[in-house]
């Protein structure tokens, strides 16, 4: 006998395990607006007995909001750009076009993903430093005051192109039909024609799928941005400054101002979430892991 399906079953789970991923978050805004008293009590309340809005205003004042929000702004929404067009070019090139060596150089860049992040800071943070041309520096790259880390450029720079970004594209791209880059090409288009207006266009869903994944990695990024940031403060982005305001403040007196300043930061990135969200979704329906 055929087994009843039970949906109640699914929706229960997805209900629990919804409210069990929300309640942190929840958590965090209304521990925004509580006291240092109230936060600090060994009684636990969810709500804030008052709403304390001057925290959200202290923050602003603490934390120069301004400075840290335009430089994470630029710095995610400038490499979001640069990863969407790097690697949707690097797929369609690796997919689309026949050249000796291709599936090798393919294998290469999966290659890198296993390479953890963090051993590229040296070099990086070296070849920043001694940029030719910049920041002083001579055509050797040396003589100058900090090279490329005097830019919101030392930001964006290191993270401008993503293996993963072109693994994502390159899947979706090969379920595109050849026969329509073929009739462009006896139309005459080049490639680049045929790049601008057929594959942009067809790819939308996963370049809105890796814009998301880009925007939200790029505006939780810390490491990169600390080191830069030990160099020349006026570079500082939002996770570096909320944990600057963390160890220079007391923790007892200044949890809720914190708290706050994880509110305004994580603020963008649920407007970009809500906005391409439905494009995400389809994205990960269509981009599936073909060969």
């Amino acid at each position: 006998m055929r087994r009843r399906k039970k949906p109640w079953v699914s929706f229960t789970i997805i209900v629990i395990g919804s409210i069990a991923m929300l309640f942190p978050f929840l958590d965090m805004i209304f521990s925004s607006f509580k006291g240092p008293a109230e936060y600090n009590s060994l009684y636990y309340r969810f709500f804030p007995e008052t709403f304390q809005f001057g925290n959200y205003k202290l923050a602003f004042e603490s934390l120069n909001i301004g400075l840290l929000f335009k430089n994470s702004l630029l710095k995610s929404v400038i490499t979001t750009i640069l990863v969407l067009l790097t690697s949707s070019m690097a797929a369609y090139a690796l997919t689309k076009l026949r050249f000796r060596g291709r599936d090798g150089i393919f294998r290469f860049i999966l290659s890198t993903m296993m390479i953890p992040s963090f051993l590229f800071f040296i070099p990086n943070f070296y070849i920043m430093t001694h940029f030719p041309l910049v920041g002083g520096n001579d055509l050797f790259g040396n003589g100058g005051v900090g090279g490329m880390t005097t830019s919101i450029l030392s930001l964006i720079l290191p993270f401008a192109v993503s293996a993963y970004g072109i693994f994502l594209m390159r899947q979706f791209i090969m379920t595109i039909n050849n026969a329509y880059l073929e009739a462009a090409r006896i139309d005459g288009a080049s490639e680049f024609r045929i790049y601008f207006r057929l594959i942009l266009p067809m790819t939308g869903p996963a370049l809105a799928t890796l814009a998301i994944f880009e925007f939200i990695g790029q505006w939780n990024e810390f490491i990169w941005a600390l080191i830069i940031n030990s160099v020349n403060p006026e570079l500082a982005v939002l996770p570096v400054g909320v944990q600057m305001l963390k160890d220079h403040l007391d923790p007892t007196l200044t949890q809720p101002l914190l708290m706050a300043g994880l509110v305004i930061s994580t603020v963008p990135i649920l407007i970009v979430f809500i906005i391409l969200q439905k494009y995400y979704v389809r994205g990960m329906m269509n981009s599936g892991l073909k060969e």
